[in-house]
């Protein structure tokens, strides 16, 4: 599955959130205002909000704090991101989602 996740619509290459080969699980992270995405092979005790500030580095976002960010899974948003992806509902080739918090004025 992790082949499909990294070659649908990412960024050639994977980021790799401190995961060994063994149990290590390949979720895809979709930033709609930039209309980019990155695969990302992290460990299943992998933090949501360690994703997601791992994530935001990657897609160059640094102009507002991650707090001003919202992460979902599957339509929903992950509320407690401190706990692992897998708890949040993450296998091996999800998608989460990762968009502002608040709509932003368009110029």
């Amino acid at each position: 599955m992790s082949t499909v996740v990294s070659s649908l619509r990412a960024r050639p290459g994977l980021l790799a959130l401190g995961a060994d080969a063994g149990g290590a699980i390949t979720v895809r992270v979709q930033m709609p205002e930039q209309w980019d995405a990155i695969a990302v092979r992290c460990a299943p005790d992998t933090s949501a909000l360690a994703l997601k500030r791992a994530a935001l580095e990657a897609f160059g976002a640094r102009t507002f704090p991650a707090a001003d960010y919202v992460l979902k899974l599957r339509g929903f948003e992950v509320l407690d991101e401190s706990a692992p992806v897998t708890v949040a509902g993450a296998r091996d080739g999800s998608t989460f989602l990762l968009t502002y918090r608040r709509r932003r004025p368009v110029r």
